[in-house]
């Protein structure tokens, strides 16, 4: 549709409304997976290889399930069906993720759910183009950065919460799962799919433009070899922005790789003095798995009000300036992290993580906003994925053998590591050159 109608607030909250359950999935497997890892028998150096299911299924499904759903049309619509697909998936995968009786049922249970959980959200970036007119898609992934935080502040306290609030026990023997982590994945997963049904039922989308043209890019797509044929000319004429954009993302997500594997295993050494092989060793990581929990929830917090605020600033100072300076405050906050042994400190520095993370979320898809075409437009996000998922890669594969190949190192010197890789992107910023006719309106999650 050319002439779409603008849509009334409570239109764009349901359009945007399954975020909160995609991201409850996502901050359950943030906050706990490290911890479970470790609960299971995991090794910190085998950390990054288990966590490499979430940027392997990344790399490959979102281009994918972004070429599909813009040649899908069908009496479900073009990005709904997968949306819910995903959901059913990613549902039944975090079920079972707590009852998992080994680490390499985690670690098989983690493919599966990453999986579904990009099936789901990938769409859902295109939506808003495909909804809503171009005055109103600032509206629209602000909600979608709003549902953002809700979902990742309550799904990354949830088991602090049940445990110190309603009383379910924290710890468990070595070798199990605390049962209020059990209970915050069950929760997780009745949310997830609840919230995505909701946006699937009340949220009709519009056929596409030219049905005609559309039918015939249907008929000629010619399976996977089509797909790679276009991935290889996408990745060709890439718009320029997109390419300036790719070493900031690189840097910047090495950073947060780092911060979501070892978070829980530097302050369990830094602030609840875990020491491997000693008789309490479990319950004081379990202790640090809720305590990285309650920071994820606090960083999560502040990307969500800090979200109004960068509303504000984009409308008076250039999106790359703002990138540069919360990525700084970003680095700088996790590398305080190496050095920190009070809770509450801990804290603080997720502030400066928060509004980093608020601008990761929004600023560069902001100066990349005006750079893609729109029947392409599913496409290009998936493209755009690669910069976030190569550099996880990286780590996955090559930090746990550094770690194990340098005497002495721990988790804490990744923390410092990461900050200064946040930092590095943060300078990446700098030669990065903004469409100069396109005002900064679009603000994606």
């Amino acid at each position: 549709m050319k002439n779409k109608p603008a849509l009334s607030f409570w239109q764009i909250w349901n359009m945007s409304f399954g975020f909160l359950g995609i991201q409850f999935g996502w901050g359950l497997q943030m906050a706990n997976m490290s911890a479970i890892y470790q609960m299971l028998g995991a090794d910190e150096a085998l950390l990054p290889i288990l966590w490499l299911a979430a940027p392997v299924t990344g790399l490959v499904v979102q281009p994918i399930v972004g070429y599909m759903s813009d040649r899908t049309w069908n009496r479900f619509g073009r990005r709904r069906p997968y949306f819910l697909a995903g959901a059913v998936c990613a549902s039944i995968a975090l079920i079972f993720m707590p009852n998992s009786p080994t680490l390499w049922v985690a670690a098989g249970l983690l493919w599966v759910l990453d999986a579904s959980v990009n099936v789901s959200m990938e769409p859902f970036r295109a939506f808003v183009a495909d909804k809503l007119p171009a005055h109103q898609r600032s509206r629209g992934y602000a909600m979608q950065s709003l549902f953002i935080g809700a979902g990742a502040v309550a799904a990354s306290a949830l088991p602090w919460v049940l445990t110190n609030w309603f009383g379910v026990a924290g710890t468990a023997p070595e070798g199990q799962i605390p049962p209020a982590v059990h209970y915050a994945f069950y929760t997780g997963a009745a949310i997830f799919l609840l919230a995505v049904i909701w946006t699937v039922v009340s949220t009709p989308e519009y056929p596409p433009e030219d049905m005609d043209a559309f039918r015939h890019m249907q008929r000629e797509s010619r399976g996977v070899g089509d797909f790679f044929r276009e991935l290889y000319h996408g990745i060709r004429n890439m718009p320029a922005t997109m390419r300036q954009l790719a070493l900031v993302q690189f840097f910047t997500w090495m950073a947060l790789f780092c911060m979501w594997i070892y978070y829980a295993p530097a302050i369990a050494r830094t602030v609840f003095g875990a020491v491997p092989d000693t008789p309490d060793y479990a319950a004081r990581v379990a202790e640090a798995g809720q305590w990285t929990g309650v920071s994820f929830a606090v960083y999560n917090l502040v990307c969500f009000l800090f979200a109004f605020l960068l509303l504000k600033l984009a409308r008076h100072f250039p999106a790359r300036l703002i990138h540069l300076v919360c990525l700084s405050i970003g680095g700088i906050s996790l590398m305080a992290v190496s050095g920190i042994a009070s809770q509450s400190l801990l804290l603080v520095a997720m502030v400066g993580v928060g509004i980093a993370w608020g601008s990761i979320l929004s600023m560069p898809y902001a100066m990349l906003s005006h750079c893609l075409p729109p029947e392409k437009m599913g496409f290009y996000m998936g493209v755009f994925n690669f910069f976030i998922v190569l550099p996880q890669i990286v780590i996955a594969l090559g930090l746990g053998q550094l770690i194990g190949l340098v005497p002495g190192a721990t988790a804490v010197h990744v923390m410092f590591g990461g900050g200064l890789a946040m930092l590095i992107a943060a300078a990446c910023t700098l030669r990065v050159k903004e469409v100069a006719d396109s005002p900064v309106q679009v603000l994606p999650a």
